[in-house]
């Protein structure tokens, strides 16, 4: 297979390792990027020699910045808003194989909820998660967060859209581990190798289980209801604009 906006390599014949290849752009979610991603783990799913992905962000700097915001806005002008981004999340959140989040660097908006989807996250020491959505009059992780660090914390990620850093991740739960960056990916493939060894058909209704025990469908689906309602308001577009502009004036 042969993708541009990401990249996949497969270092053991059991492992497969997909890189978000947008660097210039901190990785962020564009069509393209999401298109490629749900190709690819349509593929890997039905690939029986690969039994864990890793998902991590081309770069040093960033796992993933969310959605494109410059296309979010061309979209938005042009009368309509695709969201690529959550479409690309619901398909991660129903790889039925493990996945693995090697965080690089920061994971802002829709890159959190990448993150949050996985379901082992190992963080580099750089590593910093926030759920922007409210800020930008939308609905983002609040139908993961609260079986990765409880409601009450959810609540407060969620509400207030504030940065958590790597320690704090690992201290409520968000992060399996923290490493040094340079160890990061070596982490990672610890985990998927121990993960390797095991029965896949085990391990894939282990993880059935688990995600059944913490049921959140009823939720997922009600925070995109939310969000098609939310994305039509004068207040997201606003809001949306606004934050737009700032990135640019940064550099995203």
């Amino acid at each position: 297979m042969s993708f541009n906006a990401i990249i996949l390599d497969r270092p053991t014949p059991h492992i497969a390792v997909i890189r978000l290849n947008r660097p210039e752009k901190h990785n962020a979610i564009n069509a393209e990027m999401a298109r490629e991603l749900i190709e690819c783990l349509d593929a890997l799913e039905a690939d029986a020699d690969v039994r864990v992905i890793v998902l991590t962000g081309a770069g040093e700097k960033a796992f993933c910045a969310g959605a494109d915001m410059g296309e979010s806005v061309q979209a938005m002008a042009a009368g309509g808003r695709r969201d690529a981004a959550a479409q690309a999340a619901v398909r991660l959140a129903r790889v039925r194989k493990p996945v693995i989040a090697a965080v690089n660097g920061y994971a802002y908006g829709g890159g959190a909820v990448f993150a949050a989807s996985c379901d082992i996250r190992v963080c580099a020491d750089t590593a910093r998660f926030r759920f922007l959505g409210a800020s930008y009059g939308l609905v983002v992780g609040a139908s993961l967060l609260p079986r990765l660090v409880g409601a009450p914390l959810a609540k407060e990620l969620v509400f207030t859209a504030r940065t958590v850093d790597a320690a704090e991740a690992l201290r409520i739960g968000l992060a399996n581990r923290v490493v040094p960056l340079a160890g990061l990916e070596a982490a990672a493939h610890e985990i998927a190798a121990a993960i390797a060894e095991n029965d896949p058909a085990a391990v894939a209704a282990s993880k059935e289980v688990i995600d059944t025990a913490m049921p959140n469908l009823e939720a997922a689906k009600l925070e995109l209801a939310h969000n098609l309602e939310l994305r039509q308001s004068a207040e997201h577009r606003a809001r949306f604009r606004a934050a737009t502009d700032r990135v640019v004036k940064r550099g995203q």
